[in-house]
């Protein structure tokens, strides 16, 4: 069971996750690309006739009349020019926070152009070869955060080693620009137990393992944790009565590919000082990796669901054969959907429950997540969705009985486009795992375009922190899935155990309203194989409304499955999204 007691173990757990690696593709993504041609014709028109007249002799005194009377035309005209031309509005002169981007952004161009080069591990060996224990050993002094008592935020360093060999490189960026790194001061760090020998071991330039951001939520005596930085490009956000479960990534880079996983990190941080009341904290960073290298402008904006404005410059070093934009990576255990078998006392065990997409058509999709058998990799397909995001939709405490882990306090994340992503797909990945230790769901926008060596690309977007689901006024949402046998008890002649009973419940408060004599219409459809006895009934809270069917797998073949209520032909749900193997069933 994964206890909560320490922030750093759950960190050590999450890095721990990121070094999974992926030994081969076992799902099938299809892509369909329309591509349309515009052809301009021009018509040339035949020049006009002009019939030729002989012209008056002219005099010397004609031609100098004439040059005199041009000059004199072409001055007015000039004169007229400088007159009529609109004068220049002076350039305003750059602000910190830009002068600061351009500069990352002039940095992540010229390293695109050269080979990329191994981030150096120089720590020293006591620091890299500690072991978990001492780790959690070491604390951040909070009377030595960065900003204390001069802003509302304020800025708390991890300590270089274990896991975390490359340090990042922090610098603070004053009001005129000024530039200054962040020195390693022993001082900032409380070394306890097993950790008291290493004080006094870390040079001054070694760097930092990352950095978490506090801010005042819910009292102004205290400063709650609101994003940690750790390790490669992950980061994670929280708002009140949040804590920490899903992760963000500034990028992706060959995810579920059998050629291996590729890991950007950020190598070096820009933070902007905060002022005395700013409610807005600014930095930058400069990402790295062999195929790529960016640079990220974050804002960050805490509240009752933390938001953080991201826009990114990236470059290819390299050709990329999947690009992952605005990745998020998550953990999915169990729930009441799973046909495997774990020897545990909750009902479920996970930090998200599904993938939420608001496509450009204004559909809502739900595509609720398992834990396969073997690894899974599949797409919705859009142009310029409206929002995508792993979300925990159940936040009952009955659900997980957990009094340590608390995962019905996890958050989600909510991904909003803020500029032209154009044609591609949000692509899911579902790995197989037997531990909650391990982080197996990982979901992120892929461009139909490829990208190629050379090339730059900016993507703006939003991540927000999320309460539980999204579109809570636009459609009834799924609430339960439940996936069993369809075996009757007692029934002599029953099907083979691959043919199941799917249950689906959609819930919504507008459905209090309507008797069980109404008709709600549901409408299913599979990529293969078959159902029979589709039905739909209202349960006694009499707001949730429940469609069953009996599904045939064909062969061994995946289904793809699609479900939505409609009333008096007006669509009234979600798209409920479910894939399903035959040989998921044990």
């Amino acid at each position: 069971m994964k206890s909560q007691n320490a922030f750093n173990q759950s960190h050590a757990n999450s890095a721990q996750r990121k070094r999974n690696t992926l030994s081969r593709l076992v799902g099938l993504v299809c892509l369909t690309v329309s591509v349309g041609a515009f052809t301009q014709v021009k018509t040339t028109e035949k020049a006009p006739q002009v019939s030729e007249k002989k012209q008056p002799e002219k005099t010397v005194q004609t031609e100098e009349a004439e040059k005199k009377q041009q000059q004199q035309q072409k001055s007015t005209e000039v004169e007229v020019q400088q007159q009529e031309a609109p004068v220049p509005a002076p350039i305003a002169p750059k602000t910190s926070e830009e002068r600061v981007f351009d500069l990352v952004t002039e940095q992540a161009k010229e390293l695109a152009a050269q080979p990329y080069v191994q981030p150096e591990q120089n720590l020293p060996a006591e620091l890299a070869d500690m072991n978990y224990q001492q780790y959690r050993a070491i604390r951040f002094n909070p009377e030595q955060a960065q900003w204390k008592d001069k802003a509302k935020f304020e800025m708390q360093l991890f300590h270089p080693g274990f896991l975390y060999r490359s340090p990042v490189e922090i610098k603070v960026v004053d009001d005129n620009s000024g530039i200054k790194n962040m020195l390693f001061e022993t001082d900032r760090f409380i070394y306890e137990k097993d950790a008291a020998p290493l004080k006094g071991s870390v040079p001054k330039d070694a760097g930092f393992a990352g950095f978490r951001v506090h801010y005042p939520l819910k009292t102004n005596h205290y400063k709650d944790e609101v994003a940690v930085f750790l390790g490669a490009s992950y980061f994670r956000l929280i708002g009140p009565g949040q804590i920490f479960g899903i992760s963000a990534r500034g990028l992706a880079i060959d995810t579920a590919e059998a050629s291996g996983e590729e890991f950007p990190a950020f190598t070096k941080f820009w933070m902007l000082e905060p002022k005395a009341e700013d409610t807005k904290l600014v930095f930058f960073a400069l990402l790295d990796s062999q195929s790529v290298t960016g640079a990220y402008r974050f804002e960050l904006e805490p509240g009752l669901n933390t938001v953080m404005h991201v826009q990114s410059t990236i470059f290819a070093r390299e050709d990329v054969k999947k690009l992952g934009v605005a990745p998020l990576t998550s953990m999915y255990l169990s729930g009441e959907n799973d046909t495997r078998n774990f020897d545990d006392f909750r009902p479920e065990v996970h930090d998200s429950d599904g993938l939420s997409m608001h496509t450009s058509r204004g559909e809502w999709i739900w595509r609720t997540l398992n834990n396969p058998k073997g690894l899974r990799v599949t797409s919705l397909q859009d142009e310029q969705p409206k929002g995508f995001g792993l979300l925990q939709r159940d936040q009952s405490f009955v659900s997980y009985q957990d009094t340590e882990a608390h995962y019905h306090e996890r958050p989600g994340m909510w991904i909003t486009p803020n500029n032209q992503w154009g044609k591609g797909r949000v692509e899911l990945v579902e790995i197989p795992t037997n531990s909650e230790t391990n982080d197996n769901i990982v979901s992120y926008w892929v461009p139909a375009q490829p990208f190629k060596k050379g090339e730059m690309r900016e993507f703006d977007y939003t991540i927000r922190s999320v309460n539980g689901s999204l579109n809570k006024a636009a459609a009834a949402r799924v609430s339960q899935v439940f996936n069993s046998w369809a075996a009757l008890p007692g029934q002599d002649d029953a099907p083979e155990k691959n043919v199941r009973q799917m249950v689906v419940d959609f819930n919504a408060e507008e459905f209090a309203h309507l008797s069980d004599s109404i008709r709600l219409i549901p409408h299913l459809s599979l990529s293969s194989g078959s159902y029979k006895d589709l039905e739909v009934v209202q349960l006694p809270d009499k707001k949730t409304w429940r469609a069953q069917f009996k599904l045939q797998p064909e062969n061994d073949n995946a289904i793809d499955m699609r479900l939505y209520l409609t009333l008096g032909g007006k669509q009234v749900s979600e798209v409920w999204n479910y894939v399903w193997s035959a040989n998921e069933v044990e």
